[in-house]
């Protein structure tokens, strides 16, 4: 017994020794190794880092991931790769890797095989050219045989607790934001090609693309195993299950890192699930909804994405779709109509992202709600050009459908009588159309919306669509009747059309309809609108004879009355405001009386007539033709300038790259399919810094081009007559040529209001006196509706009545050269100054004048950009015989006066647009 206890004593001593000795290790290795091991950490980071790194201090310790040798960076800070090196990729208050203990107890260099990251935020970026920020690794070459002291990443381990990850692609417009990320992943990362057994768990997850919400606020656990390669860096997903709320996903595929984009091959699929498990991963107004609804059935889901994604060279994988559901059933709230026997069969593939070459393919859909029944199937190729096979069968009662669906803030009623087929081509260029039969009919139809209070009642459709051949010629629509009562206003429409290429169309529409109120019913944005539009009308005829002008066979008449109607254009970047008009239909024309109408600041009185109106409507190619007496108090010609919102992009090494919307202007966009004339008539007229008053003239546009023929109007005091034409060439550019006389106008007004003026004469400056104009000028506006210097062209005659130049640099420079004070501030009287203009450069023919006895002569050229190449004779007093030869050249800011007569050319600029 005595000697068992002994035994027993050697034991406990020894084990406390072992563990006594332990723990000291455990607490002085850190201290021991701590200079080599922060050393190795700052190697590792100059090494195998192209990204700069930051952090507070350093811990070392056994005991913050036990039994884990760590060493802990306080407030860590890493930054991203080019171009995104300023901004930060990963922040944590703390991150910790785990040392191997045998390499810093026996090796020359610390191998790190863990990692443990708390309470980080990862932001991973990708520019719109593809590059993103997280290539902070410095790529090797792989090597057979790895010499000894080189420091290495050999992970075995990688933890993440309670992180964020926001991912923002602006080349594949995909974002997505991860919170409360809890991960730990496995596998012997030291080599070239390793398994990764993961776990995760998201909290929260929120997916969007093109800004777009697809999943918002999902929970997500994952057990996945990933095959990667560190030579090509490439991920195979092998075994990987996802469950996403209750839906449990299959996930499988592959995906490589190009040099500018990706390579990827996904398939993620759900087999045999639960109908309402399915819904369970939708946005969150669709968990609203599943709240309140009951949902049976089994559901097949399969998603692709297959190919290269480079956006540098519009490059785009495959996408494809498949969803099915076999023998479903919906109730919302306990609705006693029940959506039985759902069964759907879809699916849909896109090509290289490409809409064009979209296959939609529904199989079959089909449900019943009592003893009615709907069913439908549609099989479709491109979407400019639509190859399309279709079936729809349905009778079923709307009213029961909307509640069994819940369909939130709609009420919807009526009996819906549906039976038609179409198969064929949709091609408006080639006059093709699907040979189609079809009956649609909608009896007792009700709508109301939560966006207005009365609902859309009595709705009666009664509609058949015919197309027995395939061709436009072929295609027949019959509406009759139409009809539905808004705000106790009953409205008729009965129409029959046919032949496409040559319509033929009988048309009555009776009622009244307010715009304003009716608009409410679907949307709440453009409230503004508060106006009616009162219909008596009956139109009957072709298009042809229209187009012929064979008036006496089309049968139009009636009225229709407008108010405070408000609408836009592809043209107009305004809303163009109808305050009131009547307009009578007589055969082919549609005649104005007391037209009231304003865009912006301007406002507008018309009457006259529009013809070829319903051609016009109808066809893409129809020319509206009218003659109008337009009389107004103010227009402002700049507002009907065209702007097209786009987003724009910074894209820099020292920013955030971000999206915000900018309005980029354009020129005035004349319609090539309008005939019109106008005799105008406008009291103030302000365009491109211009205030014209009293404007008369005759304006004709045609063919896209805007003519104006004597046309009148005071600028600066003094009457000014022109002819010009306008075109534009695209929304950028428009061409323009004018003819304009301005008689005796005053210099130093036209300088201080005319901006023009001043561009095209920078030496009157400091000049007073009268001047008349005569000249012919021709070039090209830009975008913002401002002459191209470049491109102006003309020729004209400047005529000088008392004109005195004071403080003209050019003058005072020729009088320091000469010694002749008095030619300082000449005075000029009864000149004709004779120039033309070409590549930017204004010729100025010889003109001479007489100034306190003296005799200058000038010619030469001088730029639009205020550069000088003058000639100038100074006639000495009495008659001028002796004179001083003179070169001016420099600028108007800096003249240079030699004596002499040799002088260099001035260079031209040419447009660049010719």
């Amino acid at each position: 017994m005595p000697q068992k206890k002994a035994i027993f004593l050697k034991i406990l001593k020894y084990t406390g020794i072992t563990i006594a000795s332990i723990l000291a290790f455990l607490f002085i290795a850190p201290y021991v190794f701590a200079d080599k091991i922060n050393a190795e950490i700052k190697k590792v980071a100059n090494q195998k880092l192209n990204a700069k790194l930051d952090y507070s201090e350093s811990n070392i310790s056994f005991f913050n991931h036990f039994p884990s040798l760590t060493v802990s960076l306080e407030n860590f800070k890493l930054n991203g790769s080019a171009p995104f090196e300023n901004e930060k990729l990963i922040t944590a208050k703390e991150i910790a890797f785990g040392i191997n203990v045998s390499s810093l107890i026996f090796g020359s260099s610390i191998n790190i095989d863990k990692i443990f990251l708390a309470d980080a935020d990862i932001n991973v970026k990708v520019n719109q050219e593809g590059f993103a920020n997280y290539n902070v690794y410095k790529s090797e070459k792989a090597k057979t045989e790895q010499k000894d002291g080189d420091n290495s990443l050999k992970l075995e381990k990688i933890e993440i607790e309670n992180s964020k990850i926001v991912y923002d692609d602006l080349s594949t417009k995909l974002h997505f934001d991860i919170f409360g990320l809890n991960y730990l992943g496995k596998g012997d990362l030291s080599k070239a090609i390793f398994d990764l057994s993961s776990n995760a768990k998201i909290e929260k997850l929120n997916l969007l693309y093109d800004n777009e919400p697809y999943l918002m606020n999902k929970k997500v656990n994952a057990e996945l195993i990933t095959k990667v390669n560190i030579n090509s860096l490439s991920f195979i997903f092998k075994e990987n299950d996802l469950k996403i709320n209750n839906l449990i996903v299959d996930f499988k595929g592959k995906f490589d890192f190009l040099k500018e984009g990706y390579n990827m091959d996904f398939i993620l699929k759900t087999t045999n699930s639960n109908l309402n498990d399915f819904f369970t991963a939708f946005p969150p107004k669709f968990i609203t909804w599943l709240d309140k609804t009951k949902l049976t059935g089994n559901t097949n889901f399969n998603l692709s994405l297959k190919g290269n994604y480079i956006a540098s060279q519009n490059i785009a994988p495959n996408l494809s779709l498949d969803f099915k559901v076999k023998d479903g059933s919906i109730n919302y709230n306990q609705s006693p109509a029940t959506i039985s026997n759902l069964n759907v069969d879809f699916s849909t593939q896109l090509p290289s992202l490409n809409p064009d070459l979209l296959i939609v393919d529904l199989k079959n859909l089909s449900l019943n709600i009592d003893k009615e029944t709907l069913k439908a199937k549609l099989y479709s190729t491109g979407t400019k050009v639509l190859d399309i096979n279709a079936a729809l069968n349905a009778k079923i009662d709307l009213a029961k459908l909307n509640r069994a669906l819940g369909i939130p803030d709609l009420e919807l009623k009526g009996n819906l009588t549906a039976d038609g087929t179409a198969k064929g081509k949709f091609d408006k260029e080639k006059g093709t159309f699907p040979v189609t039969n079809a009956v649609i009919n909608l009896t007792n139809g009700f709508l109301k919306t939560k966006y207005y209070p009365n609902p859309i009642s009595n709705i009666e459709i009664i509609s058949t669509v015919s197309n027995p051949k395939g061709t436009f010629s072929d295609l027949k629509v019959v509406l009759k009747p139409a009809q539905f009562t808004f705000e106790e206003n009953p409205v008729y429409v009965k129409a029959n059309l046919s032949h496409f290429d040559n319509l033929n169309y009988d048309i009555n529409a009776r009622g009244t309809l307010d715009i304003g109120k009716i608009y409410k019913v679907f949307s709440q944005k453009g409230l503004d609108v508060d106006g009616y539009i009162k219909a008596d009308l009956s139109l009957k005829g072709n298009q042809r004879d229209a187009e012929k002008g064979n008036y006496s066979k089309l049968k139009n008449n009636g009225t229709l009355e407008i108010k405070n109607i408000a609408f836009t254009s592809e043209y107009l970047p305004k809303k163009f405001l109808v305050k009131q008009g009547v307009f009578k239909f007589s055969n082919d024309k549609m005649k104005f009386n007391t037209f009231l109408a304003s865009y912006g600041q301007s406002d507008i009185k018309m009457n006259g007539y529009l013809q070829n109106v319903f051609n016009f409507i109808a066809t893409k190619n129809g020319v509206l033709r009218g003659a109008f007496t337009l009389d107004s108090d103010y227009i402002n010609a700049d507002e009907f300038m065209s702007q097209s919102t786009q987003k724009e992009t910074s894209n820099t090494t020292n920013t955030t790259v971000t999206t915000k919307p900018t309005s980029e202007t354009g020129v005035i966009v004349i319609p090539s399919n309008l005939d019109l004339h106008f005799k105008a008539n406008a009291q103030k007229v302000d365009f491109n810094g211009l205030a014209l008053k009293n404007a008369k003239g005759s304006l004709k546009v045609k063919n896209g081009t805007l003519n104006m023929q004597n046309t009148g109007f005071d600028l600066i005091g003094c009457t000014v007559a022109m002819n010009a034409n306008y075109k534009s060439v695209n929304l950028k550019n428009a061409r323009f040529d004018y003819q304009i006389k301005a008689n005796e106008f005053d210099i130093k007004r036209a300088y201080k209001e005319v901006k023009l003026f001043r561009e095209m004469a920078s030496a009157a400056e400091k000049a007073q006196g009268i001047i008349s104009l005569d000249y012919n000028l021709k070039g090209r506006l830009n975008a913002n509706m401002e002459p191209v210097l470049p491109s102006l062209s003309g020729k004209g005659v400047i005529s000088i009545k008392n004109v005195k130049m004071y403080g003209m640099k050019m003058f005072n420079s020729v009088a320091r050269k000469t010694s002749k004070e008095s030619i300082k501030n000449p005075e000029l009287n009864q000149v004709d100054i004779k120039s033309s203009i070409k590549n930017n450069i204004i010729t100025v023919e010889r003109f001479k004048f007489k100034f306190a006895g003296f005799r200058p002569r000038i010619e030469g050229t001088t730029s639009l950009d205020g550069r000088l190449n003058l000639k100038m004779r100074l006639g000495l007093p009495p008659l001028g015989i002796l004179g001083i030869p003179l070169t001016i050249t420099g600028n108007k800011d800096n003249p240079k006066i030699k004596i002499g007569r040799q002088t260099e050319d001035l260079e031209e600029t040419k447009d660049s647009i010719q």
